[in-house]
């Protein structure tokens, strides 16, 4: 079994600790070990009205990532050391900025303005802002919709940097593989990476062997079409024969060859969609957005 800081054994008696020094009603807990990789905290804080938080000793900036994601009003409830009992204390995360983590231990973070439900198609003007002209959020939450997220599916993006953000975001329990070529992609990718807080992403240069050695297998790969889209098709099919596929395209010309290649690899059916998105501006008048195509195609079938 694998070793863990925190066993059942410890998690029991932190719960314990909390429900006999606090009001705090722990039905609907979500318990987030970030000992444990790939564990992502603040899209859980965001998610979540009460999460109990197992961490090592270190983490010097925690608080301050949490403050500068817009948690600062969020109660942090904590003891001093790294056993269960004695003196509870509560502050604001904006209280704590400058304090890290001196010792492996639980504490209870309480968020009144916590998210309910999941929410698709987050705000382009919340990611980092870089040289990538991002997808817009209506069309980017059809794609996540496509792509079926749910916890602990592995996921691969191949030149689709918000995808990759939103999809470590909605899969807390999952690894997101993204491939980006363009090293100013790459730098935006790495500035939300940095500004979300996301343990599950690994950022690499392109699609091979040696590149995705010692990583999880995806379940779906998201890819952008290009001119090597049929070689990282192949490749990803070689290690998951039943890989699903969402592929994003602006020309007719790829979409329309899709169902022959799709037959040629072994799919059968492929759905392609076309989507357009339209907005009434200030001046009473459209705004037509980039009417993508979209094919979603699934391996072993």
């Amino acid at each position: 079994m694998e070793s863990r800081l925190f066993n059942n054994g410890s998690i029991i008696s932190w719960l314990q600790y909390f429900s006999d020094n606090t009001e705090v009603d722990l039905e609907h807990v979500k318990i987030l070990d970030i000992t444990r990789k790939n564990k992502n905290i603040i899209p859980a804080v965001e998610a979540h009205r009460c999460v109990l938080v197992f961490t090592e000793a270190g983490h010097p900036d925690i608080f301050y990532r949490m403050y500068n994601a817009g948690l600062g009003d969020c109660d942090v409830i904590y003891n001093e050391g790294s056993e269960p009992k004695g003196e509870i204390k509560c502050n604001k995360v904006a209280e704590m900025i400058d304090r890290g983590i001196n010792a492996s231990a639980g504490m209870l973070i309480l968020n009144a303005n916590a998210r309910s439900t999941v929410k698709f198609g987050m705000d382009n003007s919340v990611l980092a802002k870089g040289t990538v002209k991002y997808v817009g959020s209506e069309i980017r939450a059809i794609i996540l919709s496509k792509m079926k997220i749910e916890e602990g599916k592995n996921i691969c993006t191949i030149s689709s940097e918000s995808i990759a953000v939103e999809a470590a975001i909605l899969d807390g329990e999952g690894t997101v593989i993204a491939v980006e070529y363009n090293n100013g992609d790459r730098r935006a990718l790495e500035d939300n990476v940095e500004q979300f807080g996301l343990n599950n992403v690994t950022i690499i240069d392109h699609v091979d062997e040696e590149a995705m050695k010692g990583l999880p297998v995806p379940d779906v790969t998201m890819l952008v079409a290009s001119a090597s889209m049929e070689q990282e098709m192949e490749y990803m099919l070689k290690i998951n024969p039943r890989m699903e596929f969402v592929i994003y395209t602006l020309d007719f010309v790829v979409a329309a060859s899709m169902p022959k290649l799709c037959k040629e690899m072994g799919f059968s059916d492929p759905e392609i969609i076309q989507v357009s998105v339209s907005k009434v501006t200030s001046r009473h008048t459209y705004d037509n957005q980039p009417a993508p195509w979209i094919i979603c195609c699934k391996g072993g079938e």
